[in-house]
């Protein structure tokens, strides 16, 4: 997937997270914090090729991370982003001020490169160091940064056409699905 491609899907998503309200800060954000983080998120797993965007701004980083891990390595696995997050929270002091709403925001943009990258045909080591590559590859050949447009601008849509407000309850909707499945098995096999 192109830089492009990333930056597209991260807008995307960072919408969704907000008319989903995935967390408070997401709902309630800055945009102005929010963009440049997911924006910045999107681009960072790609540090582990020195071609890429942030390889070449960050090349002492980028060559290092690249011998190790190649590309596609460590940097596109969920650990990173696990280590990244608890990086965020715990190693940043407060004093320095970042807004939470554009913390979550980079994280969101880091995640969407992971599952926007899982859409290619070559996939991405989800749970490194296991060398056991997820793709669903939706997003492949010779027009790909066309399906790559397609893809993030039909999401980005959606998004928008998502009522405001509206919140995903995993919790209850699985609730009440367990009710329901005991609902219907004491009626067809009563006791």
């Amino acid at each position: 997937m192109t830089a492009e491609g990333h930056l597209l899907f991260s807008v995307a998503s960072l919408i969704t997270a907000h008319k989903l309200q995935l967390t408070p800060e997401l709902a309630q954000g800055d945009w102005l914090h929010m963009v440049p983080g997911v924006l910045l998120g999107a681009l960072l797993p790609d540090i582990d090729h020195p071609s890429s965007i942030p390889g070449r701004l960050l090349r002492i980083l980028s060559l290092p991370i690249s011998k190790l891990c190649g590309h596609r390595g460590f940097t596109h696995s969920l650990l990173a982003w696990l280590l990244l997050m608890v990086s965020c929270y715990q190693w940043i002091p407060m004093e320095w001020g970042i807004p939470s709403d554009l913390i979550q925001a980079f994280l969101l943009g880091y995640i969407s490169h992971l599952i926007a990258d899982i859409l290619t045909p070559s996939g991405i080591p989800l749970l490194w160091p296991l060398p056991q590559r997820f793709c669903f590859p939706i997003i492949r050949g010779k027009n790909s940064k066309r399906a790559e447009r397609f893809i993030a601008v039909i999401l980005t849509v959606c998004a928008c056409f998502l009522p405001a407000g509206y919140q995903l309850d995993f919790y209850h909707q699985f609730e009440n699905t367990i009710k329901y499945i005991h609902y219907q098995l004491d009626m067809r096999f009563p006791i």
